[in-house]
């Protein structure tokens, strides 16, 4: 496990967005073609009490931040041969996670492209299509949930990888969004 940049990062007001730029500026620093992370959120405060070891390990024991700051600590790598959908549908978080959150790199296009897209094609068809596609883009997508039903993301685009450049948001990717709210869900 790990911490993304520790004390480092970015200004923003609302504590989700700054763990979302926090883990974006973290998934940059790893550089492009990346296996998809994933990331529980605790309360920094919190986890100064309960957890001093694991705070000091995460250079977290020195104080001086907001008590609703989130700590981002980065999970297991991802199963390769799993899809993320599977994948996330069997966690389960203990109480002191009060959110997660991934980053995944995917190709889109432009809408403009969307006339284009030949019919049908099945799943691995149309991703290489895709691919080949001279308008695609590459992004980092990095979204967030707390169980409170709060959500953020950023989106950096390859072509425009700066910290300048990246876009935030409450509804970026909402099938994301909904697919780590749901591992908060309770039966």
């Amino acid at each position: 496990m790990s911490n993304a940049t520790p004390g480092t990062g970015p200004l923003a007001a609302n504590p989700l967005t700054r763990a979302v730029l926090e883990i974006d500026e973290y998934a940059s620093g790893l550089g492009w073609d990346q296996p998809a992370r994933l990331f529980a959120l605790v309360d920094t405060a919190q986890l100064r009490t309960q957890e001093p070891g694991l705070a000091a390990q995460l250079g977290l024991d020195e104080g001086g931040e907001a008590a609703t700051t989130l700590t981002p600590i980065e999970q297991d790598e991802l199963p390769a041969d799993t899809p993320l959908d599977e994948f996330l549908a069997t966690i389960a978080w203990p109480d002191a996670v009060i959110g997660c959150a991934m980053t995944v790199e995917r190709l889109m296009l432009p809408p403009s492209a969307e006339d284009s897209v030949p019919k049908d094609m099945d799943e691995a068809q149309l991703a290489g299509w895709v691919a080949e596609h001279p308008e695609r883009q590459e992004v980092r997508m990095t979204v967030a949930v707390l169980r409170d039903g709060a959500r953020d993301a950023a989106l950096r685009l390859r072509e425009k990888d700066s910290a300048t450049e990246v876009l935030t948001g409450t509804g970026l990717v909402p099938g994301l969004a909904d697919a780590l709210a749901a591992t908060f869900a309770t039966d």
